[in-house]
């Protein structure tokens, strides 16, 4: 009866750390997921950037023979405006959920239950604090 019961233990001990597993491995797809939406994003960002300056190339040459300066001019600060790659939100969630899970499967008796909570509490964290800094950016410009 006492190896039945063992047995039984280790069994439920097994299931309960493929779980984890398998939690763990869907929350890294999760963030995978989030990644490549960020990505395809800022792709597609370049591409209408691409298409505005196409445009903008066309028109510039059309009224060239007039002020060729003054349209160079103004064309340059819309392109200093547009943002370039993964925004602090998005890099802070990422880092915050790698750092969090690791510290998590490092700390907790029971890994893969630590790494989700760790990664989910990091990449909240690292969220928030990816937040407060595009804040700051974004009054820095402002001004």
């Amino acid at each position: 009866m006492a190896t039945l019961s063992v047995a039984c233990k280790s069994k439920s001990s097994a299931d309960e750390i493929g779980i984890a597993k398998q939690a763990t491995i869907d929350s890294v797809n999760a963030v995978n997921n989030a990644r490549q939406q960020v990505i395809d994003s800022v792709n597609l960002e370049k591409i209408e950037q691409a298409k505005q300056e196409k445009a903008n190339g066309s028109r510039l040459r059309s009224g060239s023979s007039s002020s060729s300066g003054s349209s160079a001019s103004t064309s340059a600060p819309a392109t200093t405006q547009q943002k370039k790659g993964w925004s602090s939100t998005a890099k802070g969630a990422v880092i915050g959920a790698g750092a969090g899970a690791l510290t998590g499967a490092l700390v907790s008796k029971q890994k893969g239950t630590g790494a989700i909570v760790g990664g989910v509490l990091g990449a909240g964290a690292g969220a928030a604090t990816g937040a407060i800094i595009d804040k700051n950016k974004k009054k820095k410009q402002q001004q």
